[in-house]
């Protein structure tokens, strides 16, 4: 099972829009699957399918899954973005660095993979149609807490949905902190209630 071999900052990076060009061979169906870098690799920016009313999924950093091999999380991304009208979804994260166990993440902050996945993030935003506003669903439960610069990382989000007019949403209940409901075990007809994510920002 993958953990993180090293700090990210020693991995080379391929930036966003160069991983997001790569033709290179891949083993699924580039017409079904958005899949940011085409390869396994220590992070990964983007993992969904393709529509032009997708469900934006925010957790907080990807792990082993990928096209054709969804782990139960995402399945129930899918499942509920199904559910709710969406013609496919997006999983996205605060953090980009894969890791199994979320306390194996970078202990500091590695800004230029934050900078690349800041730029995977404005062009799912703009993947909508006229007609439809980003539906971004909050969804990284109190992993928020596991490090200081996933608030950072945060703020800057809410900043490009803001600028996009993005709408925020939590399924499920919230945690007593006030953290959004991780995917996991919501009942596949839960229903998306609105999130003032910038109020709850302030709280962290």
């Amino acid at each position: 099972m993958h953990i993180p071999s090293c700090e990210s900052t020693e991995v080379s990076l391929l930036s966003f829009d160069a991983a997001l060009h790569d033709d290179s061979p891949c083993d699924y169906d580039r017409d079904v699957w958005l899949y940011v870098p085409s390869f396994y690799t220590e992070y990964r920016y983007i993992l969904g399918t393709r529509g032009i009313n997708p469900l934006i999924c925010i957790g907080i950093n990807p792990s082993t899954a990928r096209p054709g091999d969804l782990d139960n999380t995402l399945k129930s991304v899918e499942r509920i973005a199904k559910n709710n009208g969406y013609d496919s979804f997006i999983m996205f994260n605060v953090y980009a660095q894969r890791a199994t166990d979320p306390n194996a993440m970078d202990t500091s902050f590695n800004e230029p993979l934050h900078r690349e996945n800041m730029a995977a993030f404005r062009y799912v935003l703009g993947l909508y149609g006229e007609n439809h506003r980003p539906a971004v669903w909050a969804a990284w439960g109190t992993l928020i807490e596991k490090r200081p610069y996933l608030k950072t990382a945060l703020r800057d989000m809410i900043a490009e949905g803001e600028a996009a007019g993005a709408e925020w949403l939590t399924f499920g209940k919230r945690s007593k902190k006030g953290h959004p409901h991780h995917p996991l075990y919501l009942r596949a007809d839960s229903a998306p209630e609105p999130f003032d994510v910038r109020a709850y920002c302030e709280t962290l």
